[in-house]
């Protein structure tokens, strides 16, 4: 699917996707033509690397769970096609001495198959069709013969057929004309089938109708492939079938607290996890009961992976298709070099610890328009990072952030990870002797921000947050007409931020801090900008039964001003999503979206319209990047961030 879908044309692209459409069309109307395909293109360019089912050794790691393993041991897991990857624990399995590696690849495969099994609950003697007989129909026809069931394969393709009929199948031949449902019937013994488990890849909905056609009453219908989803009601009222879309390996697949965190589910409540599901898949290999080795039908090296790709793409016929790594594949180097490395380093050298979409979609192109020399780039895994690295120009990419930190060259790092890291990367980098730039929010508690102020005071580095709308050009006009006034100010900020799952990594209070801490800091700071005194007051109020994430927050500044910021979660995504409203002295300033600002009784001033949304980031990374090359104070005074960013913990700690 992802081949195809990177093959597809832009007319194509969107043809697969028409809900993402629908949100281009809604940010044209509120961001700009120009934003919006940039964000397209920035997205469309975003490498996607391919592949989940490997066997490997373990060369290092930190392994939470029942997982016990030494480095050294053989374990499959779920991680992409690369000769070193970092997956998390519950995603992996121990391998058996008597399972070779070719086999035991197939375990994440055949534990897709496992859980549609299981969402069936087969028992000893009843009937089950499995509709499509690739890779994991063909596992699921040995599953559910070992499992004691009698079981109808249909496909088109005689040779898988055939395969299946190895394994203990009786097979239905659509190729030739063969009726399934009346096969069923014959099958059945004219009682219908028990269950049906759809393993084929089709738009077209024949396969589900096919499916309750030969159903029994109350039969069982679980779809693992892909298929079309017309229903007819009439199918399956007559028969009170079931039907149920199986997720992948099992239960704890997307759960960030089972796959990221390493929480695993008691076992006396659920029984077979994802990773419990590869073990019985292991298992099973070992003893025999599933083979997989007739359906290897092609060997390729790794540097031959285009080849088996075309593969994939119906070049020619295939089933599963394995892809080996030399011994030299594994090395311990953790930095690529893109560049020559240069004796000395230019002006304003910046590393970037974190090479995500917010990184290399603004900032990193901010940076290098702005003069920067880009030195290293760092990241997790490594892909984002090296495609960055060669996207923009930087000498070299890495994923060891201490050897980054610790570089001669490089005079200031640029922290964009996530939230939870922040803290710990902005001392490093000042104990290091370097600049900072940290993208919002400087950390998430007090302990923390304490931290940085004495790390901070050790030195003369500049610390900055990317508090990027105060540099907006909208917002250095209205700063500019506010400095005639001298009594107090009222400012409205609304924030129409729309929803995340509370599911989303933002919303975790251990990694994201949740969105006052992570975005709605933006919007503290631009109301402590435009008034120019310290806030001496802030409170909040929660809207009942949502994530906190919807929220009136109100600030009471030195000078008797009073700030207001509206950061809802409950809008809807064609309304603009940020505008700002000032009163003061008998006139009103506003500002929608960073697009258009228009004056109300101000003198000389009515409106300002821009092509095209501005908001701030390239001339915030330009004022950084100049006050390091040219020895300056820091940007953004750094206690009116230690401010805004204690005001800001506050107000997040206040909503728990």
């Amino acid at each position: 699917m992802l081949v195809d879908f990177g093959k597809a044309g832009l007319l194509a692209k969107a043809r697969q996707q028409p809900e993402r459409v629908r949100d281009v069309l809604n940010k044209m109307r509120t961001d700009g033509v120009m934003p919006t395909l940039e964000a397209v293109f920035n997205k469309l360019d975003e490498p996607l690397p391919l592949g989940y089912c490997n066997v490997g050794r373990v060369l290092a790691g930190d392994v939470a769970g029942d997982l016990k393993v030494e480095t050294g041991a053989r374990v499959i897991s779920n991680g992409k096609h690369a000769g070193v990857v970092s997956v998390p624990s519950n995603l992996c399995a121990l391998v058996p001495d008597t399972v070779t590696d070719e086999e035991a690849s197939f375990t994440v495969l055949a534990a897709i198959a496992l859980q549609g099994i299981r969402l069936i609950a087969p028992t000893l003697g009843e009937t089950v069709v499995v509709s499509g007989l690739g890779l994991i129909g063909l596992v699921a026809v040995q599953l559910l013969r070992a499992h004691g069931c009698r079981v109808l394969g249909i496909d088109f393709d005689p040779q898988r057929l055939a395969m299946a009929r190895q394994f203990g199948a009786e097979t239905v031949n659509l190729a030739a004309g063969e009726d399934a449902v009346a096969a069923a019937q014959a099958f059945s013994r004219g009682r219908g089938v028990d269950a049906v488990l759809i393993t084929a890849s089709t738009k077209s909905s024949e396969p589900v109708h096919q499916a309750a056609l030969m159903s029994r009453q109350r039969g069982r219908i679980v779809l693992v492939g892909v298929t079309g989803l017309e229903l007819s009601r009439a199918d399956f009222y007559e028969k009170e079938l079931t039907f149920q879309v199986s997720c992948s390996y099992g239960p704890g697949r997307y759960d960030p607290t089972y796959e990221e965190k390493g929480n695993d589910y008691p076992v006396g409540f659920v029984r077979w996890t994802e990773q419990r599901n590869f073990e019985a898949v292991l298992d099973m290999m070992a003893t025999g009961q599933i083979d997989v080795k007739q359906l290897i039908s092609h060997r390729f090296a790794i540097a031959e992976a285009e080849a088996a790709y075309d593969v994939v793409s119906g070049s020619e016929p295939s089933l599963g298709i394995l892809l080996s790594y030399p011994a030299h594949a594994v090395s311990a180097e953790r930095t690529v070099q893109l560049t020559p490395t240069q004796a000395e380093a230019g002006p304003a050298t910046v590393s970037f610890i974190g090479a995500g979409k917010y990184s290399t979609a603004v900032l990193i192109p901010a940076f290098k328009a702005a003069g920067a020399e880009l030195r290293s780039i760092a990241s997790n895994a490594g892909v984002t990072g090296l495609h960055a690295g060669r996207k923009f120009g930087f000498s070299e990419t890495t994923t060891d952030t201490d050897a980054l930190l610790a570089d001669k060259q490089t005079e200031a790092v640029v922290v964009t990870t996530r939230h939870d890291s922040h803290a710990r990367f902005v001392n490093q980098a000042l104990r290091a002797g370097k600049h900072v730039f940290v993208e919002k929010p400087l950390c998430l508690t007090g302990p923390e921000l304490d931290d940085i102020v004495a790390s901070r005071s050790a030195g003369k580095s500049i610390v900055m947050v990317g508090f990027n709308r105060r540099f907006a050009p909208h917002v250095r006009k209205i700063k500019d007409l506010l400095a005639s006034v001298g009594t107090p100010k009222s400012f409205v900020m609304t924030v129409n931020a729309g929803s995340i799952p509370s599911e989303h990594w933002t919303q975790d209070a251990t990694i994201g801090g949740g969105r006052i801490l992570g975005e709605a800091c933006h919007f503290i700071d631009l109301l402590r900008f435009l008034a120019g005194h310290p806030i001496v007051d802030a409170q909040r109020v929660d809207m009942d039964s949502t994530n906190g994430d919807t929220v009136t927050l109100t600030m009471r500044f030195a000078d008797g001003s009073l700030g207001t910021v509206h950061y809802f979660a409950n809008g809807n995504k064609a309304f603009p999503k940020e505008r700002l409203e000032v009163f003061a002295a008998g006139r009103i300033l506003q500002l929608d979206n960073f697009r258009k600002l228009t004056g109300f009784g101000w003198p000389g001033f009515k409106s300002w319209r821009l092509w095209r949304q501005d908001k701030g980031q390239r001339a915030c990374a330009e004022a950084f990047v100049g006050a390091i090359r040219n020895g300056g104070e820091s940007p953004i005074p750094f206690d009116e961030i230690v401010e805004v960013s204690r005001v800001t913990i506050d107000l997040a700690q206040a909503g728990k």
